[in-house]
Parts: C-alpha cells; structure tokens; sequence
C-alpha cells in the first residue's frame, strides 16, 4: 500500500482540527509551538519505555550537520525554517507503511497528528512573522546584506542529506524493529536539539 504523506497530512487534518477545538488552541501565537514540540517529545520517548538491548549493536551515527547547532549566522527565523524542514522529513518518516508490529498503530496515529500540528504551527508563525518584519523581504533581496541567507540554504541542503541517511538506513535494514528504534531516538534528539536551539535566540 503506497500512500504519499501529503494525502495523509490532509486526512489527519480534520482528527488534528478536532483536537485544536477541543483544547482550545486556537490561537497562531508562536509560543504555542512549544507546547506541541514538546508533547510529541514525550509522545517518541513513551512509545517505548526504554531502548531494546538487542537492537544496542546496531546503533547508528548519522551525523546531525554540526554546523546548524553552533552557527553564528543563523537567525531565529532561520532556524524555524530549518525546523519546518526536519519536522516535515519526520512526518513523511513516520508515515511509510513499513513499522510492521514496531509500535502500536495508535502511537503512530498519535505521532502523525502531533506532527501535522506542529507544521501547522510552523507555518503559521513564519506566516506571522513575515507579515510583522515587512524589512525581511529587503534583507532577503540582498544577501550581500544576509549573510544567513546562504547559509540558510547550506543548512536545508544538509538537513536533506542529513534525512536521505536516515532513510537510506531504513532501506538497507530493511525496516526492522531495529532500525525504526534507531530511527525514533535520532528524531527525538534532532527535535530536542532544535528546541533548545530556538529557546537559545
């Protein structure tokens, strides 16, 4: 079964609209992204209780670009950006019909609404914040005067390296229990690194 993850995000989005009504998270203030960043931290550390022992042989470096973490350059718009990035990679990640019996199917249900959430927060303060900083757009024109432009676009190119190891890894252990453990953990440390990052600036 082939299903491409922009259709699922549009079938989750009525389940996630459900759920903003209920908590009463209406508003597209930016702070509300961490709120749900963190809910879908807990949500990847409670699918499994701790790390399997037999899967401890099996870990994996993938290399989390260095240079994101400890840039001077980037600024926080930037690093929201390169968060949309990841955040949209994890869900079409956690979207493949390929967990076989990993994780419970209402976990991944979970982790698919809590993702699509967090997009849609992602976007929405981006969208915010370009309407406030009418002065970006000049920036932007001019990268002489951004130095964090070209970098930025440094940083996305490695972030989709950074994901094609990932999945390539995936591919080549053939979907294994293993392998999506592995998986699960980076993706929850890239999240808690950006997290951290964004309280930072």
């Amino acid at each position: 079964m082939s299903t491409k993850p922009h259709m699922i995000r549009k079938c989750l989005w009525p389940a996630c609209l459900m759920g903003l009504l209920i908590t009463g998270i209406l508003s597209l203030d930016c702070n509300l992204l961490n709120r749900v960043t963190w809910q879908n931290l807990k949500l990847l550390s409670s699918m499994r209780n701790s790390f399997p022992k037999d899967c401890l042989r099996e870990n994996k470096a993938f290399e989390m670009p260095q240079e994101i973490l400890y840039s001077t350059q980037l600024l926080k718009r930037d690093i929201k950006e390169a968060f949309y990035e990841i955040s949209l990679e994890a869900f079409d990640i956690f979207s493949q019909y390929t967990f076989q019996s990993t994780w419970k199917k209402k976990y991944l249900k979970r982790i698919q609404i809590g993702l699509d959430r967090q997009l849609q927060y992602l976007e929405q303060c981006l969208e915010e914040e370009e309407k406030e900083n009418e002065d970006m757009k000049e920036m932007e024109e001019d990268e002489s005067k951004y130095p964090g432009a070209m970098v930025s676009q440094l940083t996305n190119l490695e972030l989709k390296r950074y994901f094609h190891r990932i999945s390539s890894f995936l591919k080549d252990k053939k979907y294994s229990h293993c392998a999506w453990e592995i998986v699960r953990v980076e993706i929850r440390r890239c999240f808690y690194y950006f997290t951290a990052l964004l309280r930072k600036k």
